[in-house]
C-alpha cells in the first residue's frame, strides 16, 4: 500500500474539517498524522502488520484504528463521512493558490459561495473584496490563482506521469505478446508537468494485426487498476488509470518491432524536433515517419531510435534535449553536452531535520546518504523567520552546528557540513548576522514571503542577498511550486548576471513541486558561466 494515499485521506479530512469549523485540536491532529505518514519510509502496512507503527510518534490510538479500518476494506468511515457533509464541487476550491480552509469557510458563510464559478462570480462583482480579511489585493491574487489553476487543469507533475508509467510498464511486461516498452512524449522527454502519459509496446513483425496488438490493448484496458476506458482498438488503448496518489490519462500504442526506434523517436517529440529532423531527411532525398526511415519504398532505418539519428548525418539526441533549442544543430557539429547520470551526484547541499520541519535527524539523513553513495550532504534547517517551519533561533542554530560537527566526527565514510536556509527578508538582508553565517559551511538564501510583491522588489531582495559574502548559493530561485502557485515576477536575468558577477550558485531544486531553475534557467545560467548546486530539499530519507 502505497502511504501518499493515506496522508492525502487525513489530509482531507483535515481540510474538510477546517471548513466545517470543527475541532483544532482534531484538525492539527489529522495533519500531524499526514506528515508522518507522508515521511516514514517504509510501507505502513508492514509497520501496522509488525506492530511497529503504533510505536510511531504523532501515531495515535485513534488514527491507528483508521489505518488499520483502510488496509482491511480500503476506506475511512470517518473519511466518508465527513465528504458526505460538503459538496465535491466546494473542495475543489481547495486547489486555488491562495484559497485555504479558512478562505473556503469565509466565501461559503458569508456569500454562499461553494463552486470555483460562483467564485469567479463574486470577484466580478466586487464582493469577494469587500470581505473583511479580503480586498482588493487579496481578490486579485485568488482571480489569478483561478487563472493559473485553469490554465495547468489537465495537467500533472512529473513524478506522478513516472509513477503512472511504471505501473503501467510493470503491468504490460508481463502481458504475452510484448517484446518491449517504454514511455514516450512529454514524459520521455522529461517535461516538469505531463498531459497524458505515452506508452509504446512492441511485438513481433506480423502480430500488430494479427491479434497480438489488440490483446495486448484489451489486457491494459481490463486491468485493475484502469478507472475508466477512453478507447480500444486493435493498436491503441487510452483510459484513465488510478495511481496511488491521482488518476492519470494513459495511451497505449503497439507497434512493430521492426518499427519500434522509428516509432520512439516519433512519438518522443517535441514536434519542433520532429520538424528539424524531416526537414534533414527531405533533404537527403529520405522519407521519415513513425514507421521508420525510407529511401524510396526501402527502409533503412526503423527497428533502433539511435540509427534514425545515424543515417541522418546526426549524433544521437537524448530524448531530454529534444526542444528545438539549438540540439540539432549541436548533433550535426559533435558538440552535444554530456548529461547528468544519477551516479554523477556525489552530494546534496539542501536538507531539513526535524530540528525544524523534517522528520527525521542528522544521523539518520547521512547515514541514508551514505548508503546512497554520497561523500557529502549539508544539513540546512530553516532560519528564525520561517517560524511555520520551525525554524531555528541563533542560539539553536548555534548548537545544531556543534552537534553536527560531533556527527561528522563519529560517523565514518562521509561529510556532514554545517548549513543553514537563511530566509531573504523584505529588504534584502538575512534572517541571521554574519557573525552566525561566517561559523557555517555553506548559506542558501531563500526567499519564502512576498512572493507576490512587485518585479522590482522581488529582484532587488535577490540581488542584496547575493552581495552577502557569506550567501554561497540562491535557493528555489523563482519560488514557483508547480500547479500550485506561480513564479516570482523576477528579472531572472539580472539575477543570473549578478550570481556571476557575486560567484553565487543558484539552485537546481530537485523536489519534483519545484524543479527550480527550471530547464531553460538552467541554460542561461551555464552560458553565464554561472554555478548551479541541485539539492533534494529533503525533509525525510525518502526525499533523497
Amino acid at each position: 500500500m502505497e502511504n501518499a494515499v493515506l496522508s492525502a485521506i487525513f489530509d482531507q479530512m483535515a481540510d474538510i474539517m477546517e471548513i466545517l469549523g470543527e475541532d483544532r485540536f482534531r484538525i492539527n491532529s489529522n495533519r500531524k498524522v499526514a506528515r508522518v505518514i507522508e515521511d516514514i519510509p517504509t510501507d505502513v502496512e508492514y509497520l501496522l502488520a509488525s506492530g511497529q507503527l503504533a510505536k510511531v510518534p504523532g501515531i495515535g490510538k485513534s488514527s491507528l484504528a483508521k489505518i488499520e479500518e483502510f488496509t482491511k476494506t480500503g476506506t475511512i468511515t470517518a473519511h466518508q463521512e465527513l465528504l458526505k457533509k460538503i459538496p465535491p464541487e466546494q473542495l475543489e476550491l481547495l486547489n486555488i493558490p491562495g484559497v485555504g480552509p479558512k478562505g473556503v469557510k469565509a466565501v461559503y458563510e458569508q456569500l454562499k459561495v461553494k463552486s470555483i464559478t460562483e467564485l469567479k462570480a463574486v470577484i466580478e462583482n466586487g464582493s469577494l473584496a469587500g470581505l473583511p480579511g479580503f480586498g482588493d489585493k487579496k481578490a486579485a491574487a485568488i482571480a489569478r490563482g483561478i487563472a493559473f489553476l485553469e490554465k495547468s487543469t489537465g495537467r500533472i507533475r512529473l513524478d506522478l506521469a513516472l509513477e503512472a508509467s511504471h505501473m503501467v510498464l510493470r503491468f504490460l511486461r508481463d502481458v504475452a505478446g510484448t517484446v518491449k516498452s517504454q514511455t514516450a512524449g512529454s514524459l520521455r522527454r522529461c517535461a516538469e508537468t505531463i498531459g497524458d502519459v505515452d506508452i509504446l509496446v512492441a511485438v513481433d513483425k506480423g502480430k500488430v494485426t494479427g491479434g497480438e496488438g489488440g490483446q495486448i490493448i484489451q489486457e491494459f484496458t481490463s486491468a485493475e487498476f484502469v478507472q475508466e476506458v477512453l478507447a480500444s482498438g486493435p493498436t491503441k488503448g487510452s483510459a484513465i488509470i488510478q495511481t496511488p496518489s491521482t488518476t492519470v490519462h494513459v495511451d497505449v500504442r503497439v507497434v512493430p518491432q521492426e518499427s519500434f526506434g522509428a516509432a520512439a523517436q516519433y512519438f518522443t517529440g517535441s514536434k519542433e524536433h520532429n520538424v528539424r529532423l524531416r526537414e534533414i531527411a527531405v533533404k537527403a532525398k529520405l522519407k521519415l515517419n513513425e514507421y521508420g526511415l525510407f529511401k524510396g519504398d526501402k527502409i533503412v532505418a526503423g527497428p533502433v531510435e539511435e540509427e534514425i539519428y545515424q543515417k541522418l548525418g546526426l549524433d544521437y539526441v537524448q530524448p531530454l534535449l529534444r526542444e528545438d533549442r539549438g540540439e540539432v544543430e549541436a548533433a550535426k557539429n559533435h558538440s552535444l553536452p554530456e548529461l547528468i547520470d544519477p551516479e554523477d551526484i556525489v552530494g546534496d547541499l539542501h536538507m531539513h531535520t526535524n530540528a525544524s520541519d523534517g522528520n527525521c535527524g542528522i544521523s539518520e539523513l547521512a547515514e541514508a546518504a551514505k548508503a546512497w553513495g554520497y561523500k557529502y550532504i549539508c544539513i540546512t534547517d530553516h532560519s528564525r523567520s520561517s517560524a511555520i517551519a520551525n525554524g531555528l533561533s541563533a542560539k539553536r542554530l548555534a548548537q545544531e552546528i556543534q552537534e553536527i560537527r560531533k556527527i561528522n566526527d563519529k560517523i565514518k565514510g562521509i561529510t556532514i557540513l554545517a548549513g543553514s536556509e537563511v530566509d531573504i527578508l523584505a529588504n534584502g538582508s538575512l534572517d541571521f548576522e554574519n557573525e552566525l553565517l561566517a561559523e557555517l559551511d555553506f548559506v542558501i538564501a531563500s526567499v519564502h514571503s512576498g512572493l507576490a510583491s512587485p518585479r522590482q522588489k522581488v529582484t532587488m531582495r535577490t540581488l542584496k542577498a547575493m552581495d552577502n559574502p557569506y550567501v554561497n548559493c540562491i535557493g528555489h530561485p523563482t519560488g514557483r511550486l508547480i500547479g500550485q502557485r506561480e513564479a516570482m515576477d523576477l528579472d531572472i536575468a539580472a539575477v543570473i548576471n549578478h550570481a556571476a558577477q557575486t560567484h553565487t550558485a543558484l539552485e537546481v531544486n530537485a523536489n519534483p513541486w519545484r524543479l527550480d531553475l527550471k530547464d531553460i534557467h538552467c541554460r542561461m545560467a551555464i552560458e553565464a558561466g554561472v554555478k548551479l548546486a541541485i539539492g533534494t530539499d529533503a525533509h525525510s530519507t525518502n526525499g533523497l
